[in-house]
């Protein structure tokens, strides 16, 4: 900004100037939508459990919120954990499932999927275990789980000697069926894994008795 004056008679003439300028902030980061992955079992026996929970993160570490279109009657579903599940008693098909993730600002859908509820053969209820967890998010110091890479499914039929292991390398899967077992009493546990090998510890056992 430029100031002048001028005046008559023995006066002089002069001038002044200055600048005013103020600090301009920085722009405000732009929001990321949230990420959904996961992929959930597409079939299931009729009576037996399905459970299927996908993992989402927000780069701006906003929190989610989950929803869901086409949820299959027979099933229920967590909206803050994204959770659907459910033990269907008929067959069926249900199609066009969409799970959506929101950070309040923007949304993220999982692709959508279908579920087909099977009849169990005959015979062969007596002869399986329906196995479902949920995954874990956190490591046990508090910090996030980001690399889940899958589980380890043990059993034996003693609660102190897990002699079988089955390995499941989708780490979006919940459920698992393990059939052709004889007649007993089996105890199971599960523990996760990450990318780097590093695995949790075993969950609580539960049993199953076989006829």
């Amino acid at each position: 900004m430029l100031l002048a004056a001028c005046g008559g008679g023995g006066g002089g003439s002069g001038s002044t100037s200055g600048s005013s300028q103020g600090a301009t902030p920085p722009p405000a980061a732009a929001n990321q939508a949230p990420t959904i992955s996961g992929a959930p079992a597409t079939s299931v026996q009729a009576g037996n459990a399905y459970t299927f929970t996908p993992s989402a993160q927000d780069a701006d570490g906003n929190t989610l919120t989950f929803s869901i279109s086409n949820k299959p009657s027979w099933a229920s579903f967590d909206a803050q954990t994204g959770r659907l599940s459910g033990t269907p008693s008929a067959t069926g098909s249900f199609a066009n499932i969409v799970i959506s993730v929101s950070d309040g600002s923007a949304s993220t859908n999982l692709t959508a999927f279908g579920i087909t509820v099977n009849a169990a053969p005959n015979g062969s209820a007596s002869k399986s275990v329906t196995l479902a967890w949920t995954p874990p998010t956190a490591r046990t110091d508090g910090s996030s789980l980001s690399n889940l890479a899958g589980y380890k499914i043990r059993y034996g039929t003693s609660a102190s000697d897990f002699s079988q292991t089955i390995t499941v390398t989708n780490p979006g899967l919940t459920t698992y069926v393990i059939d052709s077992l004889s007649a007993g009493t089996y105890y199971f546990v599960v523990a996760a894994y990450d990318t780097s090998g590093v695995e949790s510890n075993n969950s609580t056992p539960v049993s199953k008795t076989i006829g």
